[in-house]
């Protein structure tokens, strides 16, 4: 079955940076344009990046262009995201999807703090 395993948020003071990862399983990753999501507390879940099939194309919310790069690698199905100059409003539980399918996994929260 489909499975999206996020991993590597935490603890970050401003101007920090995390690499989050997100291993998959179950559906033929390199055909999918993927996407990460966020969810701070109290809002609504937030597109955040996509990557086409293949990663020629990528795309970002405004708010974080210029600090993120979202990457994948099609021989490991895993998808990943940098987040540089980390900011207090990055913070948020971060998801990753693979866009037409309707599973999502557990998230990994990530806390910037001043």
């Amino acid at each position: 079955q489909v499975q999206l395993v996020e991993s590597g948020g935490g603890l970050v003071q401003l101007g920090g940076s995390l690499a989050l990862s997100c291993a998959t399983s179950g559906f033929p990753f390199s055909m999918y344009g993927m996407r990460w999501y966020r969810q701070a507390p109290g809002k609504e879940r937030e597109w955040v990046a996509t990557i086409t099939g293949g990663g020629f194309s990528t795309a970002y919310v405004d708010s974080v262009k210029g600090r993120f790069t979202i990457s994948r690698d099609d021989a490991t199905n895993t998808l990943y995201l940098q987040m540089n100059s980390l900011k207090p409003d990055d913070t948020a539980v971060y998801y990753c999807h693979a866009v037409g399918l309707t599973h999502w996994g557990q998230g990994t929260q990530v806390t910037v703090y001043p």
